[in-house]
């Protein structure tokens, strides 16, 4: 009996995490055909060859623990690839189809509660579907304003990670009915600050980690919620304003290819170093967005991207 249950909770799992990635194939190429489609109306399919190497070297470190959001940020705000209003749909945008090749990889192989796994991938999903149009129509200071914070934010925790001092997490596969509550109600709000983008990785791991969930078991919840809300909620960004389709385009090109190499080949690094040459640049780049933020002179809405 007990083996007839095993398999039919295995069979059961199986079929949750098979109809999840299917789910995530189909929605990756829906996001595709749309990013395509929007930048041949623009004029913006040919990629930036910087933005190519700007997507291989994050994503590539984000596949292994860095996290691609601030320091993309970091880059493009010391490089000017493009006004600051336009970093958050560059981000969720650029990194969603490398985020889906990670998904896609590593999702599978990672024991945890199905029903956490898809409860949060459904919050962080809604919460998106809120904030996306809140970051399009907020004020240029308000963007830099938060993008500014986010980084300082980023900076603190890549420290933190450096001097072990983030939380080391329980052993649980599953949380009781409260902690689950608080875990799906922490993944909405951070879908809606994804749009800001402020990167989820860290914030789901120390949030999963606190209520006592094992870290290991987190990283399907993360790169599921990612996966899933980025290209959903990048179908508005692509059609937005506020975005440059070049920078998207070359950084998945270069995106791609990194998270197979790092997830395939490499696998895992000494990233110490390479953590606090980021909280260097991270930190950096926030004084300038907070800086602009505060006393730079009012931008537009209409501000243009710099070719």
């Amino acid at each position: 009996m007990n083996g007839l249950s095993f398999a039919a909770v295995t069979k059961w799992l199986m079929t949750i995490v098979g109809g999840l990635l299917t789910a995530l194939s189909v929605i990756a190429l829906y996001f595709t055909a749309n990013l395509f489609s929007a930048a041949r109306k623009r004029g913006e399919l040919a990629p930036k060859p910087e933005a190519i190497g700007l997507g291989f070297v994050t994503d590539f470190f984000d596949t292994l623990g860095i996290g691609s959001f601030a320091p993309t940020t970091a880059y493009m705000k010391l490089r000017k690839m493009a006004p600051d209003s336009y970093f958050p749909a560059i981000l969720n945008a650029g990194h969603a189809l490398p985020t889906v090749t990670q998904a896609l990889i590593f999702i599978a192989s990672v024991e945890v509660d199905p029903w956490l796994l898809l409860s949060c991938i459904i919050a962080s999903c809604l919460g998106a579907f809120v904030g996306a149009p809140i970051v399009q129509k907020s004020p240029v200071r308000l963007v830099q304003g938060v993008v500014g914070i986010a980084l300082l934010i980023g900076a603190v925790l890549f420290a933190l990670k450096n001097l072990n001092m983030l939380p080391p997490g329980g052993e649980a596969l599953t949380l009781p009915t409260a902690l689950f509550v608080v875990a799906v109600g922490a993944h909405f709000v951070m879908g809606v600050l994804m749009m800001f983008g402020i990167g989820l990785y860290a914030p789901s791991l120390i949030v999963l980690s606190l209520l006592g969930l094992n870290p290991t078991a987190a990283f399907p919840i993360m790169m599921g919620s990612c996966a899933f809300l980025m290209p959903i909620s990048s179908t508005q960004f692509v059609k937005s304003e506020r975005i440059d389709l070049r920078i998207v385009i070359g950084i998945a090109l270069g995106g791609i290819p990194a998270v197979l190499i790092a997830a395939l080949v490499v696998k895992s690094l000494d990233l110490v170093y390479v953590r606090w040459l980021v909280v260097i640049v991270v930190l950096y780049a926030s004084m300038l967005l907070l800086r602009s933020a505060l006393f730079a002179p009012k931008q537009t809405v209409t501000q243009t991207a710099i070719p």
